[in-house]
């Protein structure tokens, strides 16, 4: 089986109803209004700070996974329960004393973590902001068996409150924000493919913070066998250049762990899995661009020959790694293919 967090890969439900795999942006005038927004929660919001109340919710709701973040203006005495099955991360960005969950202060650089189907108790400050991470639990375990090779029976946080250090905790804030930032920007729903990726890597950014226990030891290849690896991983890559491989997929071929594969990528070549396999199939576009001309081929045909469904992602991250649209190399590919068969011509 591969590893790409598939929905019809898991018979459990999904954490919305009906997901829109897009970020979606709403404000409440009333605390109520505000628990209600929340997809996929039961929670009550009493408000004790008197005023009138003002809430964001910026939300996206994955196939298996939810990810948010929250504002409130007033002062809240919140009763909340995820459902059965599932685990909430709360980070918030506030001042160290401003939160509790179940009377417990939450540090400035601590996150909060619940399992699902047990009510708790959030008591926030005014001018509150916390951004959320539920996980169905299947697809947690699975994640943490078969990419980052550690079991969670025993080793998930038995404490509301998780110490992760202030970096780290900075760190991942910010690439949350970034996930919604970029997803509200791009406003369309997120294909399979880059929900997978979008999955993955929350998982891996929640494990790398230390808000998950991760394998204690990297596996430490000899220097002939991490070459093998990466070598291994780019004819898989290539092998199925139809389709965009992620690095859980990757992960689960090469029996190795994500720590290990990115020490591996990371001693090699210097750079991340994950910019790699992006990297080779850009270059595979280019080569296939250059000689487009010849085969009547379109920039579309090429990005889609390569696994690129986006085009204006595809677009994007050419120009980035190439310095050029990948319409202007096949122009001039086409132009240089034109003035060689009025050579030909002459002779």
């Amino acid at each position: 089986m591969t590893l790409e967090l598939r929905t019809d890969s898991l018979t459990a439900p999904t954490l919305a109803q009906q997901p829109s795999f897009c970020v979606q942006t709403c404000v409440a005038y009333d605390a109520d209004e505000q628990a209600r927004n929340l997809h996929g929660w039961s929670q009550t919001y009493d408000q004790l700070t008197a005023g009138r109340f003002l809430g964001g919710l910026t939300e996206l709701c994955l196939d298996h996974m939810q990810v948010f973040v929250e504002t409130t203006s007033h002062t809240l005495r919140q009763t909340c329960e995820v459902q059965e099955d599932a685990y909430w991360f709360g980070i918030p960005t506030c001042p160290a004393g401003s939160g509790r969950i179940d009377t417990q202060v939450i540090a400035a650089d601590a996150l909060a973590f619940r399992p699902g189907g047990i009510e708790f108790e959030l008591l926030t400050s005014a001018g509150y902001e916390i951004f959320g991470v539920v996980v169905k639990g299947e697809v947690l375990r699975r994640y943490a068996a078969e990419v980052e090779r550690v079991g969670l029976a025993d080793h998930l946080p038995n404490t509301e409150v998780v110490s992760i250090g202030m970096a780290r905790k900075e760190r991942l804030c910010a690439s949350l924000r970034q996930l919604l930032d970029d997803g509200a920007a791009n406003g369309a729903p997120l294909s399979s493919f880059a929900r997978n990726n979008l999955q993955a890597s929350v998982l891996a950014s929640l494990f790398d913070v230390g808000a998950l226990p991760a394998n204690g030891q990297i596996e430490m290849p000899a220097r002939g066998r991490r070459q093998s690896i990466v070598s291994e991983a780019r004819d898989y890559v290539l092998a199925n250049r139809e389709r965009a491989i992620n690095v859980p997929e990757l992960c689960e071929r090469l029996h190795v762990s994500r720590r290990t594969l990115q020490y591996c990528f990371q001693d090699v070549l210097g750079m991340a899995p994950a910019t790699y396999l992006r990297t080779i199939r850009l270059n595979g576009a280019r080569r296939d661009l250059c000689n487009a001309s010849r085969e009547s081929r379109s920039v579309q045909d090429v990005a889609a020959a390569w696994g690129f469904w986006h085009l204006s992602q595809f677009a994007t991250d050419y120009r980035k790694l190439f310095g050029m649209r990948p319409s202007d190399t096949l122009k001039a590919a086409l132009g240089a293919h034109q003035v060689t068969g009025r050579r030909s011509f002459a002779h």
